[in-house]
């Protein structure tokens, strides 16, 4: 198994130890790459060691400006947003902010994206040497291929097979994040565990428009946007559950309006191994502390010995 030295001891036979293929982590909750900055964002309001994991948001192996305000607009049951993928770039974050995660003794999953091939390969050639701390790579897909009329990576097979494969050079475990907006999701992911995905990230974003009626225009400055929280529950359980069901031996990591203990159960009982909590993080920083904190008292009072128990069980019944 692949783990940070010396840690598998420390959670062997507690109930929510977690396996994604090779990555061991102490419990099945993550937080969600864009949700929580590049690392420390939220460093002053949880331990951030006490999480199963913390995606930072996706870097580009250059620095990019993101689009243009507005980038954010709620709406009934979540938001949407527009923020273009703004980061300082791959080479500063390993060598500014990766140190100070360090520090604080939290499992990392580095987010990678590119607009073209190239980029991907130049990512995954700087992500080459990554210390212990750094148990994962994930895939972010679900964006616009310059050299492709601005498709997305993610919405055909081919293209996701190219990334992955692309990104060969990574030696750490890679997971692929899968956008919703496609009709054959199941053939998609498909493709990236062939490709040499160890596991999958389902959802992404759905993408979405608002119309501000007194400008007569879109609101947000990039036009479109992605729509998170509540509303796309269904729609990732869904996801979930279909390419479980497809491919049973194949990780899946749920995302999609996690808010609650009661929805990381629904996800993982619909087949995913673990769980990133999202568009929450905005309005309770200390969400993920209280779901972790739940999940320990429902094993406990369901006399459950391990979360793996229920993994998939909803296809069973």
């Amino acid at each position: 198994m692949f783990s940070r030295s010396g840690r598998i001891e420390s959670i062997e036979g507690d109930a929510l130890t977690t396996e994604i293929g090779t990555v061991v982590l102490e419990n099945p909750v993550m937080l969600a790459s864009g949700t929580a900055g590049h690392g420390m964002e939220l460093s002053s309001s949880i331990d951030l060691s006490s999480l199963g994991a913390l995606v930072v948001k996706s870097l580009a192996p250059y620095e990019w400006q993101g689009n243009n305000s507005p980038r954010l607009h709620e709406t009934p049951s979540g938001m949407i947003n527009s923020i273009g993928l703004q980061g300082p770039g791959l080479q500063y974050w390993i060598e500014e902010t990766l140190p100070k995660l360090k520090s604080e003794k939290v499992n990392v999953v580095l987010s990678i994206w590119g607009r073209t091939l190239a980029d991907y390969v130049l990512a995954a050639e700087m992500c080459s040497n990554l210390p212990e701390e750094i148990v994962a790579v994930e895939l972010n897909i679900s964006c616009p291929n310059i050299e492709n009329r601005g498709e997305m990576f993610s919405h055909s097979t081919e293209s996701t097979r190219s990334v992955i494969e692309a990104t060969e050079s990574i030696t750490k475990p890679r997971w692929v994040k899968l956008s919703p907006n496609v009709t054959n999701l199941v053939e998609i992911a498909a493709s990236a565990k062939e490709a040499g995905a160890e596991a999958v990230t389902l959802i992404n974003t759905l993408m979405g428009m608002v119309i501000d009626i007194d400008e007569r225009k879109p609101l947000l400055g990039g036009g479109g946007g992605g729509l998170s929280g509540p509303a796309i529950r269904p729609v990732a359980i869904r996801s979930v559950y279909e390419v479980r069901n497809a491919l049973p031996d194949f990780p899946i990591v749920g995302v999609g309006g996690v808010a609650s203990f009661e929805h990381v159960l629904e996800f993982m009982m619909a087949g995913a191994s673990a769980v990133q909590i999202g568009t929450a993080n905005f309005a309770n920083p200390k969400i993920s502390e209280t779901v972790i904190k739940n999940l320990h008292k429902w094993c406990k009072d369901n006399g459950v010995q391990n979360l793996k128990e229920i993994i998939g069980i909803a296809q069973r019944s």
